[in-house]
């Protein structure tokens, strides 16, 4: 089975030597709490309870998964006693206001905890995770009375919530959405409809689900214009609370999937389901993004999940596999053979998967100090600006990171051989897991074609050209002072290349506008791996400044270096590639007629 150890040196040199979060939190109202000793023992907590209340589940319950009676939906053995412990600990709330039960910490400190959770066991992650979009966005756009009634007990625990978007004839075209809410003289609305694929839909964890839902009321414009949102509970309570009577929605199955089995994913059935408008009529599609960044920026962290576990477990069995001997001579003269991890294609398929782990963190968590700013913003202005940027970068974190997790899923069955395709070793299940990644929230398509169209075109450049000024900072500041100049050249030099194809591939559009849609997932994963680059050539200055220093942490320092030469060595390069094919021809794509598709 997979084994868990929470990476808790390197997310501590993430937020404390790279990034900083301790100056960080000084600028927020909500960080005067978070003291680097408070960071430290919740970071502790965190990973004792990922290591050793969810991750022995991790197993155990994809075998086991989740079963379905008339509406009813039970989850694998040890899933609900696990939720218990979570709610007793105060896990839920720790990053949301005090005046609704929270604790009132930074955004950024329940990433830390969510990174954990989610790698011990992403399927039972699913659960509370889902609940904090519901809490966002409830925060974001909900009245003060549906805040005291649901974010309260959602803040608790007791309540969870889930997002239903889709519906089973459109998925990511939300303007096609049927779902109808007709309203009642109380100001209540009737929901009537079928969403699918609803994570964590039904389950038995807690007293009452709170389902954020998109309806059209009567009139409404067509299109994504004419889209509302509603709270819909799965019992209807009191205005204190307390339960009263089921309400109209009920799980009509679960799916049958490739992987997450321990996560019941739902089709919910709303049948004169009483629901409550959450935000304006007609812009539930904008208060639903709140929801969405939300999940988009949580599936970024299962690809950061995924390459760590993948690390964390093909490691151990590269160390004591013992297969042929060395190119370079015997490493293992006491054995009949070498340990694998001595053949250079076994190193390459761990580096890789160590560079996107580390690299992806750190993505992340500075992504995550956006989120900080957004929700502590003293103005509008403040708010929408961090909001922005943090919106350009979420679908590069969500597509490029998923992406990368699913390749070292992939790469540590490789590196078990036979062994990574049977069951026991649990590297398939890493790989069945990982690959909804890539898919829901959005595909990786879709966010390249969000990338390129409404964050760079649409936004004529402004947050691609600060993004761009950054990378440049740090490059010719560093270039001329820094500790490894050479990756501060790459980084500018990949920049330029990044900034040049840009260009040309939107000149290009304004003759053929599928050269846009045509270019954007080589886009997209260019931007991933240059933004990448820009965080390990910022971790090897850090590690190379601390190693002149004298640390007695010198092998940590030292492997950051080695990895990041392997990066931008052997990772890095990949972005010519997209480059490339960034500008090729639209027609190799686009020509061939759709009755050749089917000439063999």
């Amino acid at each position: 089975m997979t084994v868990y150890k929470a990476p808790v040196r390197d997310i501590n040199f993430v937020i404390n030597e790279l990034l900083d979060f301790n100056a960080h939190y000084q600028t927020i109202p909500s960080g005067a709490e978070a003291t680097p000793d408070m960071i430290e023992a919740i970071t502790a907590e965190a990973a004792k309870f990922a290591e050793e209340v969810l991750a022995p589940l991790n197993q155990s319950g994809d075998d086991q998964g989740c079963q379905w009676d008339d509406g009813v939906v039970t989850t694998p053995d040890g899933f609900k006693e696990a939720y218990k412990l979570w709610v007793e600990g105060g896990w839920q709330g720790l990053s949301h206001p005090v005046e609704y039960g929270g604790q009132g910490l930074p955004m950024s400190m329940g990433l830390i905890k969510s990174e954990l959770v989610g790698t011990a066991n992403w399927s039972w992650g699913m659960y509370p995770g889902l609940s904090l979009g519901a809490m966002n966005t409830l925060y974001v756009h909900g009245t003060e009375e549906q805040k005291q009634l649901y974010l309260t007990k959602l803040c608790e625990g007791t309540w969870t919530g889930t997002m239903c978007l889709t519906e089973a004839h459109c998925g990511s075209d939300l303007g096609q959405m049927r779902c109808k809410a007709e309203p009642q003289d109380d100001g209540s609305y009737k929901i009537d409809g079928t969403k699918i694929f609803i994570s964590a839909g039904e389950h038995d964890f807690a007293d009452n689900i709170i389902h954020i839902v998109l309806a059209r009321t009567p009139g409404a414009p067509e299109g994504t214009k004419g889209i509302s949102l509603f709270i819909v509970p799965k019992f209807n309570t009191s205005e204190d609370g307390t339960i009263t009577d089921r309400n109209g929605v009920k799980c009509g199955s679960i799916e049958h999937k490739m992987g997450i089995h321990g996560n019941a994913t739902c089709v919910m059935n709303f049948d004169s389901a009483t629901g409550y408008m959450l935000g304006k009529e007609n812009e539930g599609l904008n208060a639903m993004f709140t929801f969405m960044n939300t999940a988009r920026i949580g599936t970024a962290i299962q690809g950061l999940a995924a390459s760590e576990l993948a690390y964390q477990n093909a490691l151990p069995y590269a160390l004591d596999r013992y297969s042929m001997r060395s190119l370079s001579g015997v490493k293992n003269p006491e054995k009949a053979a070498d340990a694998i991890i001595h053949h250079p294609d076994v190193r390459r398929m761990l580096l890789t998967a160590k560079a996107f782990a580390e690299g992806g963190r750190a993505m992340i968590y500075d992504a995550a100090k956006y989120s900080d700013r957004m929700v502590q913003a003293d103005s509008q202005e403040d708010r929408d600006a961090a909001e922005n940027e943090l919106g350009f970068l979420t679908p590069i974190l969500k597509a490029f990171l998923t992406e990368t997790g699913l390749e070292s899923a992939s790469n540590a069955m490789q590196v078990f051989g036979g062994h990574g395709y049977i069951k026991e070793h649990g590297m398939e299940q890493i790989y069945r897991d990982a690959r909804i990644a890539t898919l829901y929230e959005g595909t990786t398509g879709i966010q390249a074609m969000d990338l390129i169209g409404r964050k760079v075109v649409l936004d004529s450049f402004k947050l691609y050209g600060g993004f761009c000024k950054k990378l440049y900072k740090f490059g010719f500041k560093n270039l001329i002072s820094g500790k490894r100049r050479g990756y501060s050249a790459k980084l500018i030099g990949y920049t330029l290349s990044w900034n040049w194809h840009t260009v040309k591939m939107v000149a290009r559009a304004s003759k053929n506008r599928d050269a846009v849609g045509a270019a954007s997932y080589d886009f997209l994963m260019y931007s991933g791996y240059l933004s990448m680059a820009y965080y390990w050539a910022m971790m090897a200055e850090v590690a190379a400044a601390k190693l002149a220093e004298g640390s007695s942490d010198k092998d940590f320092y030292e492997a950051k270096l080695e990895t990041a030469e392997f990066y931008f060595s052997r990772l890095l390069p990949r972005a010519k590639g997209h480059a490339a094919c960034m500008n090729s021809s639209t027609d190799s794509v686009m020509a061939m007629p759709l009755d050749r598709f089917t000439t063999r």
